[in-house]
């Protein structure tokens, strides 16, 4: 019986040493080409081939249009105004141009309706904008989506003014 313990021992400690403790990374293959009918604007403005400092550069210059990162959204909507359209148009540009880069979506909804409700939402905008952004040439595989619906508010408040800067999609790089 002895010897029986021993081996089973013998045989699970064998298999463990065995064991490999690496872990492997999947990484998502994306196309990495631009949609038809995306603009070059963006592509051009920001240049494929940019260093670190002019990708850095693009993004913190005031008077460029990657540097407004919200979309904000009507009530109880997740539909793009046109308003954004050509922001959302310069980020997907900037993807594309540079496809090492990663983007985070958060969505957020004002303080009206349930919990569960405004994580809903807060996630259908961050996905309407994604759609838009990969429409536009970005690959989906650089685009990261959270949604924090009410948990997050822009600004403090319980009126309509707090609400409409509430209802919106963060872009952070």
């Amino acid at each position: 019986m002895n010897s029986r313990a021993l081996l089973i021992l013998f045989i699970v400690t064998f298999l463990f040493g065995c064991g490999s403790s690496e872990v492997k990374e999947e990484a998502a293959v994306e196309d990495q080409g631009t949609a038809a009918g995306a603009t070059d604007q963006g592509a051009q403005a920001y240049g494929a081939d940019a260093d670190a400092g002019a990708k850095a550069s693009a993004l913190d210059d005031p008077s460029s249009p990657l540097s407004v990162r919200v979309i904000y959204f009507d009530y109880d909507s997740s539909d793009i105004r046109s308003e954004f359209r050509p922001t959302i148009e310069a980020h997907a540009g900037y993807l594309a141009a540079n496809s090492s880069v990663i983007v985070t979506l958060e969505g957020h909804a004002d303080e009206r309706g349930s919990r569960e409700y405004n994580l809903a939402l807060g996630e259908r905008r961050a996905q309407s904008v994604k759609r838009q952004l990969v429409l536009l040439g970005a690959s989906a595989g650089q685009i990261r989506l959270v949604s924090y619906g009410e948990e997050r508010p822009a600004i403090e408040g319980h009126d309509e003014a707090s609400w409409q800067q509430n209802r919106r999609v963060e872009i952070l790089y």
